[in-house]
């Protein structure tokens, strides 16, 4: 418990009603969750404005709401605060109340298109292997030391985000890494948190049905570099142009990384292949279990913000020889009939681009292969051609599918597709809806040397259609086509 006027010492209300030495129980955003003693933060959401609610969390025993608009009646005994912007006031409130749990822990954030999950779990597997407690908030899942819990979101809220922080506080982590989005940037869900570093990967086209231009969504990245405070590091992916935007208005310590020119931490690819990549890192050489240019972006940015946090370099280089890739990225799986299946999580047509590119530099132009792939529906539909047409460019034969339709038709995101493919690719080229048989017919398709691509779910173990998620796992599909073979 906490006494309201110790957590107004977080915020600058505009001005207060009630007493302030009383005790309160819990901090919560969600009406849904009020209960004798909490403090309920009104919040003027997307959808929904949670003013609406103050009176119906009066009545199950709030002892004091924060709130921008002041409500008619005021109840006797609960205490009232107004402030100019309750979403400000609600991240410096989570962070007053879980007792400043980023300022505990040496906290990075990556930021960027693709990369994100990647970059953040390697770091976090390099502290671990370090013999360094760590914590992970990612796309995939939040780690808190060692256990492990489902995430819901990109980055969580910011009750639930301070909540998972002074978890890995409690747990004697030294270390946490996040991902940090567009999204989370734009709605201040990382304000009143300290960094003590930050990453950029890269930025390509993304979320416009969110931003509206990419304009907006250069803006939304470069508020987190704003963010950092003197004494953090900037680092940069400088063979991306938006890399020295990001930089630009930073008080951070600035850093790059390349793969083209000369760099704080400069990489080169010395040979390929699909079960792994022998990769200079500042003049030393080293083999990592990784493949494409893109992951050595990747683990060059894992390399420098190693050093960066202070780890020996020796013993870095040593350690990024262990680290294995994220579930769903670029994930290989072998058939029993000789083909190689790749699971993917390239959703938009970079990362596409990407991956295919990495898998032409090892199998060569006259190698083959087949590309599953499909667009989220309810999201950004101007991707929808380009995608296809990225596919088909770079691929032998394609099967466009779906990924989660959301509440859209499926049959329509395929008919948009469709229509960026070019007329060369139309012959070679299946549309097919059910994505458990579009991948079982890659497979059928496939020869002894082929590459089968599952693109655009990677981890995900479920497909959303029409609002109701149904179990559905890519690596899982191809494991039952690999069964069924080695009959």
């Amino acid at each position: 418990m906490k006494k309201i006027s110790q957590l107004l010492t977080s915020i600058k209300p505009l001005q207060v009603v009630g007493d302030t030495d009383i005790d309160i129980t819990d901090l919560v955003n969600d009406s849904r969750q009020a209960r004798q003693g909490v403090m309920f933060v009104a919040v003027k959401g997307v959808a929904v404005d949670s003013h609406r609610f103050i009176d119906d969390v009066v009545a199950a025993g709030a002892r004091a709401i924060v709130c921008e608009e002041m409500p008619q009646t005021l109840s006797k005994g609960t205490t009232y605060i107004q402030v100019e912007n309750s979403v400000i006031a609600l991240a410096h409130l989570a962070d007053e109340w879980f007792d400043h749990p980023s300022k505990t822990l040496r906290l990075v954030g990556v930021t960027g298109t693709n990369g994100k999950t990647t970059t953040a779990t390697l770091l976090y597997e390099m502290a671990r292997l370090m013999g360094h407690k760590a914590g992970l908030l990612s796309t995939v899942k939040n780690i808190i030391d060692t256990r492990e819990e489902p995430a819901k979101q990109t980055t969580p809220d910011h009750l639930t985000l301070n909540r998972l922080l002074h978890e890995m506080v409690e747990a004697g982590c030294e270390y946490a890494f996040m991902e940090v989005s567009s999204h989370a940037c734009v709605q201040r869900r990382i304000e009143g948190i300290t960094f003590a570093g930050g990453i950029f990967t890269n930025l390509t086209r993304d979320h416009m049905d969110f931003h509206k231009t990419v304009d907006n969504y250069i803006a939304a990245k470069k508020m987190f570099f704003d963010a950092l405070p003197a004494g953090a590091f900037a680092l940069v992916n400088a063979d991306d142009k938006v890399g020295e935007v990001m930089l630009q208005n930073t008080r951070a310590d600035k850093y790059r990384y390349s793969l083209r020119s000369m760099a704080d931490y400069k990489g080169r690819i010395v040979e390929s292949r699909l079960d792994g990549t022998t990769l200079e890192l500042n003049g030393n050489q080293v083999e990592v279990l990784f493949t494409g240019r893109f992951n050595a972006y990747n683990l060059l940015s894992v390399y420098g913000a190693s050093l960066l946090l202070g780890f020996d370099p020796q013993e870095v280089l040593i350690k990024m020889s262990l680290l294995e890739p994220v579930a769903g990225r670029f994930q290989t799986l072998r058939s029993p009939r000789g083909y190689t299946a790749i699971v993917d999580y390239a959703h938009t047509p970079d990362a596409l681009v990407n991956v295919l590119g990495a898998i032409r530099e090892v199998v060569g132009p006259n190698g083959h292969i087949i590309t599953v792939c499909g667009c989220g529906g309810n999201r950004d539909s101007g991707k929808r051609p380009i995608m296809a047409r990225e596919a088909a460019v770079r691929s032998d034969q394609v099967i466009l599918t779906s990924d989660n339709p959301r509440n859209e038709d499926p049959e329509e995101i395929l008919r948009q597709m469709e229509a960026g493919l070019p007329d060369d690719a139309r012959p070679r080229t299946l549309t097919i809806v059910d994505r458990r048989q579009a991948i079982r017919t890659a497979c059928q398709l496939a020869q002894p040397g082929n590459v089968v691509l599952v693109a655009g779910k990677g981890h995900e173990d479920y497909q959303e259609i029409q609002g109701v998620k149904h179990h559905f796992d890519d690596r899982e599909q191809l494991l039952e086509v690999f069964a069924g073979e080695d009959k």
